[in-house]
């Protein structure tokens, strides 16, 4: 069987998958402007702790208060821990739908 190719990431693309990946009750929630917004608040977040392959559920906590504290230092919004866990893993859905950790 041959192997998957691996596409390149496409924040268009991501967001539109993300939109579509988030439950009925948080659609219109979220414009396509806060979800890109948020996933640099993520990347940011990971860039500053180096190696993410040991990530684990503190620093899922640690990452989700940064981004609230980000969010409403910048003006960006109020945000829910449970909702901006919906957006990452959208991401993570994304990413995997892509193959982009082949």
């Amino acid at each position: 069987m041959a192997k998957k190719e691996a596409l390149q990431y496409d924040e268009e693309e991501a967001v539109k998958f993300i939109q579509n990946y988030l439950p009925q009750d948080l659609k219109g929630k979220f414009n396509d402007d806060d979800i890109l917004y948020l996933l640099d608040l993520a990347e940011e977040f990971y860039e500053s702790k180096g190696d993410t392959d040991s990530f684990d559920e503190d620093d899922e906590e640690e990452l989700i208060s940064y981004i609230i504290k980000n969010a409403k230092e910048d003006g960006v919004g109020s945000f829910k821990a449970e909702d901006i866990l919906f957006v990452l893993d959208g991401e993570l859905e994304y990413c995997e739908s892509i193959h982009f950790f082949e």
